[in-house]
C-alpha cells in the first residue's frame, strides 16, 4: 500500500515528466529544419560548387516558400578545406549541436565518402551532387545517401565509350590521387579493355599541381590515341593548359579525354583551347526552356551559368523538401522512404528517381565542346551529340555489392 505523502510525489513527478516531455515535444516541433551545404569555397573545385552551390540551395529553400510542416527552413554552410577529417567533424557538429536534417553537396569524393559515414553513424541524411565515386552507392553505400547527379561511372564510360567508337582505342592515364582518381581510372580503364582497346600506362599526380609538364610529356611519349584526365577543376584546368604548350591537343594524333569536366572548367580553358573535346555531362544550361529559365535566374545571383553539381544542389534539396511535406515529419526513416518513392521532375531531370542502393537515375548526355566560331553567346559551349537514358547511363544494379541491394 502507498502511503498518502508518496501518492502526492509520484502525482508530482507524473505531472512534471508530463509538463517535460510535452515541453520537449513543443520545442523539437517549433525547431526550424536545417540544411547544410558542405563545400569546396576556397580551393581547386569552388567553381564547381562553392558559393554557387549555396546560392542554389538558397534558390530551392525560397522557392519552396521558406517554410516545411510550419517550420520555417534555415540553411548554414561551411568550407571543408578538401579535408575529409575536417568535413567529419563539421559533419559531427552540425548533426549533434546544429540540429542539422541534411547535408547537401560534398564534393570532392574523399569529403563524400567521409561524411556519408558520419550520416550512417547518426541516422541523418546527405545527398551528394558534387562527390563523384561510385564507391557512395557500390562498396560504401548507406540508407541514408543519395548520389544525386554523376559518379565516375556515368562520366567515364560513356565519354571512353564514344571515343571508342571514333578509333581511339590506346590509352594512357593522367590520375589525381585520391578516391575521385581512382575511381575514374578504374572505369574508364574497364570501359577501355571491354571495347577491345588497350590502357598503354598511367601516371598519378596530387591534388593541385603547378607544375603537369613531367606528366604530359610522359603521356606524349606513350603514343596513346587517347589521353584519360582522371582528375577534376583546377587540375583539368591545368592540364589542357600546359598540353597547349606541349601542342598536345593540336597534333591531330592525340585526343585529350575529360573524364570529370564542368562547365566552369570549360570557361576558365577557354573554346580557343577546349574546342573539339567530347565529355559527358549530368546538366547543361541550355538544352530547353526550362534548363534556360532557371539557370538565368541562377546567373542573375551568381554571374555564372552552373555546373551540373550546382544545379543538382537545388534539384535536391527541393527533392528533400518536399519529402519532408509528404512526409509529415523530418523523421530520416520517413523522408528517405518518401524521397525513394517519388519521381523527380524538374528541370534538372525528367522522370528521375532514386535507386535502392541510393543511386539517383536520370538521363546523363554526351556532348562535344564548340570552337570559337561555333559559339554565339557567352556560355554557349556543347553541342548535344547524344541523350543517354538514365537506364544505361549508371552502373547496372547486377554489377553492384551494395549491401542495400536485393539479389
Amino acid at each position: 500500500m502507498i502511503k498518502p505523502q508518496w501518492k502526492n510525489r509520484l502525482l508530482a513527478a507524473s505531472l512534471s515528466a508530463i509538463f517535460c516531455c510535452s515541453g520537449a515535444q513543443a520545442q523539437t516541433a517549433g525547431q526550424p529544419v536545417k540544411i547544410g551545404v558542405m563545400t569546396d569555397m576556397s580551393s581547386l573545385f569552388s567553381d564547381i560548387g562553392g558559393d554557387g552551390s549555396v546560392v542554389a540551395a538558397k534558390m530551392a529553400i525560397e522557392d519552396f516558400g521558406g517554410k516545411v510542416l510550419g517550420k520555417p527552413i534555415e540553411l548554414i554552410s561551411a568550407d571543408h578545406q578538401n579535408k575529409p577529417d575536417v568535413a567529419a567533424n563539421k559533419a559531427r557538429e552540425w548533426y549533434d549541436n546544429d540540429k542539422v536534417s541534411a547535408i547537401v553537396d560534398l564534393l570532392p569524393s574523399g569529403v563524400a565518402l567521409s561524411v556519408s559515414e558520419i550520416a550512417r553513424q547518426k541516422n541523418k541524411i546527405v545527398l551528394v551532387s558534387g562527390g563523384g565515386t561510385t564507391r557512395l552507392t557500390n562498396e560504401n553505400c548507406s540508407p541514408t545517401t543519395v548520389h544525386y547527379v554523376y559518379d565516375t561511372y556515368s562520366l567515364a564510360r560513356n565519354t571512353v565509350t564514344a571515343l571508342m567508337e571514333r578509333g581511339k582505342k590506346t590509352w594512357y592515364f593522367l590520375t589525381v590521387d585520391y578516391a575521385l582518381g581512382a575511381s575514374l581510372e578504374k572505369d574508364a580503364a574497364d570501359a577501355v579493355i571491354a571495347g577491345g582497346g588497350k590502357v598503354l600506362g598511367q601516371a598519378k599526380h596530387p591534388t593541385n599541381t603547378a607544375d603537369m609538364s613531367g606528366l604530359i610529356l610522359k603521356a606524349q611519349a606513350s603514343g596513346a590515341e587517347a589521353i584519360g584526365l582522371a582528375n577534376a577543376g583546377g587540375d583539368t584546368v591545368r592540364v589542357v593548359n600546359q598540353a597547349s604548350e606541349f601542342g598536345l591537343n593540336t597534333s591531330g594524333k592525340q585526343t585529350l579525354a575529360g573524364l570529370h569536366v564542368f562547365i566552369t572548367d570549360i570557361h576558365a580553358i577557354g573554346l580557343q583551347k577546349a574546342q573539339g573535346m567530347i565529355l559527358t555531362t549530368g546538366f547543361y544550361w541550355d538544352l530547353n526552356d526550362d534548363t534556360r529559365k532557371w539557370s538565368r535566374r541562377f546567373f542573375e545571383r551568381h554571374k555564372r551559368m552552373p555546373t551540373m553539381a550546382q544545379a543538382g544542389v537545388y534539384s535536391s534539396t527541393m527533392h528533400y523538401l518536399k519529402a519532408v511535406k509528404a512526409a509529415g515529419t523530418d523523421d530520416t526513416q520517413a523522408v528517405m522512404a518518401k524521397m525513394k518513392s517519388m519521381p523527380i521532375n524538374d528541370f534538372f531531370a525528367k522522370n528521375g528517381y532514386i535507386r535502392e542502393d541510393g543511386r539517383m537515375i536520370h538521363d546523363m548526355y554526351l556532348v562535344q565542346v564548340k570552337s570559337p566560331a561555333e559559339s554565339k553567346s557567352p556560355w554557349d559551349y556543347y553541342k548535344v551529340l547524344t541523350t543517354i537514358p538514365g537506364k544505361d547511363a549508371f552502373m547496372p544494379l547486377s554489377k553492384s555489392v551494395c549491401s542495400l541491394v536485393k539479389k
